[in-house]
């Protein structure tokens, strides 16, 4: 099934990113410290707007430093290819902001006492680590797992949308959004699963269940 956000798309989105990657490489950047601003850039985003009401702010705060994943991916592939650490950190540092961004959204709620969208926010934050956590397990088994309709940028994509138009007064487009993502990213998580049950059956020696 095809993602969210169409491969053309982020096809786009590195064109436009490759002539600051070289810029940033020319200056002496590496990609790691770009992971490290990328997620600085996202706490502050999420804690310092977005869990005291400035939606709107947050949202677009957030959604510019988590560009910095195809940033610091394109720096990578220009510099001769991510490192075991590089990969180990971005990955690190994406489950930081995550948790960041969804804690902040449900704290916010919170404070509105909108406990059921608090409810989706931390449904979209377990769920969301499971679909990293599904992919990262059967990797590490020899297998592959590039499926799902929603990976982290389609599920940061949501909840920002989600954000700006309830800053802008449409009040139940965030909780919507979440539990839309809720159940995207339990749908991805079942997606991938079953993938992985294919692949491990194809690599079961014959008579073996």
């Amino acid at each position: 099934m095809a993602k969210i956000f169409q491969v053309s798309a982020r096809a786009g989105m590195t064109r436009v990113v490759e002539p600051i990657a070289r810029a940033l490489l020319r200056a002496g950047v590496t990609p790691n410290a770009v992971t490290v601003a990328g997620t600085v850039g996202v706490l502050v985003g999420a804690l310092g707007f977005g869990a005291r009401g400035h939606l709107v702010a947050g949202a677009l705060i957030v959604t510019l430093f988590a560009l910095t994943d195809l940033l610091d991916g394109t720096m990578a592939r220009m510099s001769g290819g991510s490192t075991k650490f590089g990969a180990f950190l971005d990955s690190s540092m994406d489950r930081v902001a995550d948790s960041a961004v969804f804690g902040a959204v449900a704290y916010w709620l919170a404070t509105q006492s909108n406990y059921s969208g608090v409810a989706a926010a931390l449904v979209c934050l377990a769920a969301g680590s499971l679909v990293s956590y599904v992919k990262a397990r059967a990797e590490g088994l020899g297998m592959t797992c590039n499926v799902g309709i929603a990976e982290r940028t389609e599920r940061l994509l949501i909840v920002g949308v989600g954000g700006i138009l309830t800053g802008v007064g449409v009040d139940p487009a965030l909780e919507i959004a979440l539990w839309l993502l809720a159940a995207v990213s339990i749908f991805t998580v079942g997606q991938r699963m079953a993938h992985v049950y294919r692949q491990a059956q194809q690599l079961q020696p014959d008579g073996q269940a």
